[in-house]
């Protein structure tokens, strides 16, 4: 259970003074996490992005446009709409020595203006100037405060970020009563480093933010902004340190395979392991045998091969009379793993199977008595794998793809369905090398940088939309000559908010143009549907396949040699990666066309440009973080991996080592968190999101 001194800051955001029935639901969008309400600590976490210096209350003249600013003006006149104008503003026009500004009011109450900004009285007024038409003008003032107002202001004025309904004044006006709440909590932090660093206590910390006395006190830099940074590292990484020394100190079986079945399936192999397959396959091998369970990253690159360094793992297993199974994101994933699989291990004697949620009846009910007895070696499938009625004879290895795309409790789910279960975890996401450590602290790293040989490079070309006829003549000619194509559009259907490809009329389109030979696939068609699509392209039945990014990963069609990917300028790095890594699968010279529609953004050019430079994926991950960071680079934001609030793992990569040194120092001393610092660092990954650590301490 959470400690009870921290009852007061995850009480719902609800219980705080000034929060009613009309903005619980602006805070709530502000502030909800995936999974929670919001509550007070989501509050105190919502730091200014900046700082309002009140003090300064420059002339008309001097005062800069698209800031905010304090001025100090004359009301000059009134001007009001003419009756039955209701769009028209009320106008108020100030003026100081130096010049004048109009004052925009929309939908007022024109008796509460005459009475706040009264014609002939000195006013300050607090917002952001705009130049209009040739004329300096303020809309709907932040604030309008007369002298003695304007003296009993804070000097320093925090600016949050806000969404629309909530305005920086009502965040500040609320962030007062909460922060009354915020218990005395003691300390975790080494005194030594505190000092060293200069830095405050975590309360302390908090409210310099909130209540800053500088301008410089929300900066990057700012001893408050720092602590609390490294709390939120120490926290991530204490978090993987725990996992991490759980996982060495729980028992495991040593499974030393034969060797029979890999030679039975490396002799079915048309080409020769790459020898960063033969690496990671003997790391995998070798944390098998140990007496310790295996927790392993296989980090590989579009193309690298993972399928048969899993297979071979999985083959390893069946050899000592034990079974695995690998747990895929999505089915069409899944039945292109079972397919690679099963034509291997086949080879070898090995049964494997494919188990998703479309299985009912008769079939699901055979394949699970097969299971239960130890007739099937390996079972392929998606989350239907860790249901309950999904029962192995003797289960030793799991491997889980794009694990990125499942929670913690998820793999955990499935490794509970045997004894000491190794845990091989695989991604063709190419993860920067700065966020391996944040992320998969907990894990040992294998990865695939070589390509099988006989790999062609592909030819990756930018092309304007306005020569989208021409795309579609050369796809004629391609289709004509035997090619088989892929046309991504990042829309299902039309959109009256978006001006982008919509895959159906694109299909419809280029349907009535080629005929028969197009075929279309989206998330939103039944998945029996979507299957014969892909199977009747890979068969080469259809030879343009229209689609959303439900093809991102994987379809392997190695006749597929053109990619097409309309409105490239509206996708990320990594997913233009993914699906260019569609094609050049095959021995044919294989291109993709990047449609953009023209004017591009700098990011937008940026993004096209990398993508013609190069088909490295880690340089291509590095580049993505650059531009977009790293909660999206991973999927954070839908997986429920912990981003990060405060810290910039990137930025800040120094202190992420001293938090990763400090975690694992911690951890070594006290394992159980159980000493003075270490109840107080439970707190720590409470504060943080990170309990999930403390759960899995005390389920031993």
């Amino acid at each position: 259970m959470r400690p009870s001194l921290l009852d007061p800051l995850f009480a719902p955001l609800s219980t705080v003074s000034g929060i009613g029935p009309r903005t619980f639901p602006l805070f709530s969008r502000l502030l909800s996490g995936p999974d929670t309400g919001p509550r007070l600590i989501d509050l105190l976490l919502h730091f200014p992005q900046g700082v309002i210096d009140r003090r300064l209350a420059p002339s008309l003249i001097e005062a800069p446009f698209d800031v905010p600013v304090s001025i100090k003006v004359t009301v000059a006149t009134h001007r009001q709409p003419p009756a039955g104008r209701g769009r028209v503003p009320y106008r108020v026009l100030a003026e100081d020595d130096t010049g004048d500004v109009e004052l925009v009011f929309f939908n007022p109450r024109p008796g509460q203006l005459q009475s706040m900004l009264p014609v002939g009285a000195t006013r300050y007024l607090s917002g952001r100037l705009e130049l209009f038409d040739g004329l300096r003008q303020m809309v709907h003032p932040e604030r309008i405060m007369d002298e003695r107002q304007f003296a009993e202001m804070p000097n320093f004025e925090p600016v949050y970020p806000q969404t629309e309904g909530l305005t920086t004044r009502m965040i500040a006006k609320v962030m007062q009563g909460a922060l009354t709440k915020l218990p005395s909590l003691p300390e975790w932090q080494d005194s030594t480093l505190l000092q060293r660093k200069a830095w405050p206590s975590f309360n302390d910390a908090i409210q310099a933010l909130h209540r800053p006395t500088s301008i410089a006190a929300t900066t990057f830099d700012a001893p408050a902004k720092q602590r609390l940074a490294f709390d939120e590292m120490l926290a991530s990484q204490l978090a993987i340190a725990l996992v991490r020394s759980r996982m060495q100190r729980l028992p495991g079986r040593p499974t030393l395979g034969t060797g029979e079945k890999d030679a039975a399936i490396r002799a079915a192999l048309s080409f020769r392991l790459t020898g960063a397959q033969e690496r990671s396959l003997a790391d995998i091998r070798k944390d098998m045998a140990s007496d310790q369970r295996m927790v392993r990253l296989l980090q590989g690159d579009v193309g690298s091969g993972k399928t048969v360094v899993a297979a071979l793992a999985m083959a390893t297993a069946a050899e000592v009379g034990r079974q695995a199974a690998l747990m895929a994101p999505t089915e069409i994933l899944a039945q292109q793993h079972f397919a690679s699989i099963e034509a291997l291990c086949s080879k070898a004697g090995l049964k494997a199977a494919l188990l998703t949620g479309r299985d009912r009846g008769a079939e699901r009910r055979a394949k699970l008595a097969a299971l239960a007895a130890g007739e099937i070696n390996m079972l392929i499938g998606t989350h239907a794998l860790f249901q309950e009625d999904v029962v192995f004879k003797d289960l030793s290895l799991v491997v889980v793809d794009e694990q990125h795309r499942f929670g913690v409790h998820q793999r955990l789910a499935l490794s509970a369905k045997g004894e000491a279960v190794d845990l091989l975890v695989m991604t063709a996401t190419p993860i920067p090398r700065t966020l391996v450590l944040t992320y998969f602290g907990d894990m040992e790293v294998s990865i695939l940088d070589e390509k099988p040989p006989g790999r062609l490079p592909i030819d990756t070309r930018i092309v304007n939309l306005e020569r989208l006829g021409d795309v579609i003549s050369a796809t004629g000619r391609a289709m004509e000559a035997g090619d088989q194509i892929y046309w991504v559009c990042p829309l299902v259907s039309e959109s009256e908010q978006l001006d982008v490809a919509a895959a159906e009329d694109r299909f419809a389109e280029l349907r009535s143009a080629f005929g028969d030979k197009v075929g279309l696939v989206h998330g939103q068609m039944p998945g029996a549907d979507k299957d014969k699509v892909i199977a009747d392209f890979a068969a080469g039945n259809l030879r343009l396949l229209v689609s959303t990014t439900v093809i991102e990963v994987g379809v392997d069609v190695p006749n597929a040699s053109i990619m097409v990917i309309e409105h490239a300028e509206r996708f990320g790095l990594s997913q233009l990666h993914q699906l260019r890594g569609r094609v050049g699968r095959g021995r044919k010279a294989s291109r993709c066309i990047l449609l953009y529609k023209a004017p591009l953004s700098e990011s937008g050019q940026a993004r096209l440009s990398i993508m013609r430079e190069t088909e490295d994926g880690f340089r291509i991950a590095e580049e993505d973080l650059k531009l977009r960071g790293e909660g999206d680079v991973l999927g954070a934001r839908q997986s429920g991996l912990p981003g990060f609030r405060i810290a910039d793992p990137i930025a800040q990569a120094d202190l992420m080592a001293e938090a990763r040194d400090h975690a694992r120092f911690v951890v070594n001393q006290d394992p159980e968190l159980l000493g003075g610092q270490g109840r107080a660092l439970r707190l720590l990954l409470y504060l943080f999101d990170r309990d999930t650590a403390v759960r899995t301490l005390r389920a031993g």
